[in-house]
């Protein structure tokens, strides 16, 4: 099978049987299968870089890993011609705002990938005075590819992930595809730059801060309380 020819059996519904003999001329399916499958296989990424995660970006779509094999290689330029934001790299306060504006202008259905530790939850950097811990907390994030930087094949697999969640998406269940039919989406508040919490030159001041947000303690931490005598 080539490129530009399609499988039928990868659309057959699985409860309605069809002969032997007419399986490469005739697929029973739905409406969401079709749907979906024709959607998975035609996403635009939307064409844009942050850090040296997007260096990875640009690998995964030059002819070494050939992103053309999964329908993904018309990079828009354009927020409107576009329905996949993949964020790669670090994401500061101030590009946060032309993130979820960029966000804001694509059209519905729309994915967003975090490519990255630094997208996915601020990375070594998360507890700089300048960093946003994750994005998000300011954007639904469909997928997420860990690393620093991901891989090329890293940044497929999750591609690959980003399919299979379309085409579980079904057109009769509502919660699944908020979008269909339902008009224009709302759109996602635009953050407000302000004033820093802290002063970063104010180094103690920073680690009480970060101190504050910090689940689990450090390993120097939990060196530092075993190496402790026990009270009497």
């Amino acid at each position: 099978m080539t490129n530009g020819e399609i499988n039928l059996r990868d659309l057959q519904h699985p409860d309605i049987p069809v002969p032997e003999e007419m399986q490469s001329n005739i697929a029973v399916t739905s409406l969401s299968s079709l749907y979906n499958w024709a959607r998975s296989r035609s996403i635009w990424p939307m064409l844009f870089g942050l850090a040296c995660c997007a260096i990875e970006m640009i690998a995964t779509a030059a002819s070494r890993f050939d992103l053309a094999r999964f329908g993904m290689e018309v990079m828009r330029a354009s927020p409107r011609q576009a329905d996949l934001m993949i964020v790669s790299g670090t994401v500061t306060k101030k590009m946060i705002v032309p993130i979820v504006r960029l966000y804001n202008q694509m059209p519905e259905p729309k994915y967003v990938l975090a490519m990255g530790a630094c997208a996915s939850g601020g990375g070594p950097f998360k507890e700089g005075y300048n960093v946003v811990s994750g994005i998000d907390k300011y954007v639904p994030v469909d997928v997420y590819v860990p690393g620093c930087p991901p891989t090329p094949q890293a940044l497929l697999y999750g591609l690959i992930a980003l399919q299979k969640k379309i085409e579980r998406q079904s057109l009769g269940v509502g919660a699944s595809v908020p979008w269909y039919g339902g008009g224009p989406s709302e759109e996602v508040p635009v953050p407000i730059l302000g004033p820093d919490i802290v002063d970063p030159r104010h180094a103690e001041l920073l680690r009480k801060e970060a101190q504050k947000n910090r689940v689990t303690p450090t390993v120097a931490e939990m060196l530092a309380e075993s190496a402790q005598p026990e009270s009497a």
